[in-house]
């Protein structure tokens, strides 16, 4: 991969300057809502913040319960897990296109302006 790197005229201050600018963010861009490690745990967090979902879970929950029983438990999950895997799969190819055009736009050739 191009990498850009970019050293200012310092001199004798190089060392001081690079002490301190590891205080400092970079200036990648990054659009991406998830990782590898929180994918699973936020994209659920983000999917019961809707009501459908919310009201299927409480069927599922409902149906768990001897008394309320009308279907077959494992019945009443297909739906909830349906659309669960299917809205996870889409946000996580959407996730995984803004990584690739992050990556694309890090990686540019730039000009830097110099005296």
């Amino acid at each position: 991969g191009k990498h850009r790197i970019v050293i200012p005229c310092l001199g004798h201050f190089k060392e001081e300057y690079e002490k301190v600018s590891k205080l400092y963010m970079n200036n990648k861009i990054r659009t991406t809502r998830y990782t590898l490690l929180n994918f699973l745990p936020r994209n659920l967090f983000e999917q019961f913040h809707r009501v459908a979902n919310l009201y299927f879970l409480f069927l599922v929950i409902l149906n768990w319960v001897p008394l309320v029983e009308a279907f077959q438990k494992e019945i009443t999950m297909l739906p909830l897990i349906g659309v669960l895997t299917i809205i996870a799969v889409k946000d996580g190819l959407e996730d995984y296109s803004r990584y690739k055009m992050d990556k694309q736009i890090n990686n540019l050739v730039t000009k830097v302006y110099s005296r």
